[in-house]
């Protein structure tokens, strides 16, 4: 018997809202890595028949956030997983074309838009809301995506970037925290001086680091 609380599934989308909270459990460390996931289990959790509990575990699996093997186990995969690995290079080089793009059109508005996300993300640093710091986060790198224009770059790092979500949590949750902070802003500074030599080596940095700065 799982000894978390997960609320009761009242929208009508049963799948998607299984899914969602099962997976929000997994990257909010609620269900951390290698806790056994039986469907009945969770279903009783949620509120839930079975069904759209075997569906969420399936796409998960596919996401990535579960392991799975037919007979024998379902469970929480591990934070560093090769799955992971990969993602985090995917989610670094289209970060880093999307900046590239992005330089040359980044107008005043996007700029200081950016540097109101950082402060949002400081903000929610500073108080301890980790959800916030990553939401705020994904606003101030939601712009050069963007600005880029790319719908596969953005289809793609809506595929792979949940995959990191629990090495930001757990980035966004110690001290090496503030130095997203300074790289935010010295990425914010070099896309407002169309300096994109800068702001894609910055970009670089921040995503190379997320396996390191935990």
């Amino acid at each position: 018997m799982l000894d978390v609380s997960l609320s009761k599934v009242t929208r009508p989308l049963l799948r998607d809202e299984a899914y969602d909270r099962i997976r929000q459990a997994i990257v909010d460390g609620t269900l951390p890595p290698g806790t056994p996931l039986r469907d009945g289990d969770l279903a009783e959790q949620l509120g839930l028949s079975k069904a759209p509990v075997r569906e969420a575990l399936r796409r998960l699996a596919d996401d990535g956030l579960v392991d799975s093997k037919p007979q024998s186990y379902t469970r929480v995969s591990d934070v560093m997983s090769r799955d992971v690995i990969d993602a985090r290079q995917i989610v670094r080089v289209l970060h880093e074309f999307a900046v590239r793009e992005a330089a040359a059109r980044c107008r005043p508005a996007d700029v200081a838009d950016m540097r109101a996300a950082n402060d949002r993300f400081a903000k929610a640093i500073e108080a301890g809301d980790i959800k916030a710091a990553v939401e705020a986060d994904d606003e101030l790198h939601a712009i050069p995506v963007r600005l880029a224009g790319n719908a596969a770059v953005a289809a793609t790092l809506d595929r792979y970037t949940p995959l990191l979500r629990r090495l930001e949590h757990a980035r966004f949750s110690s001290a090496s925290a503030w130095n997203s902070v300074l790289r935010h802003t010295k990425l914010i500074d070099a896309l407002e001086a169309r300096d994109t030599a800068t702001a894609v080596s910055v970009i670089s940095t921040i995503w190379t680091n997320l396996l390191e700065d935990r």
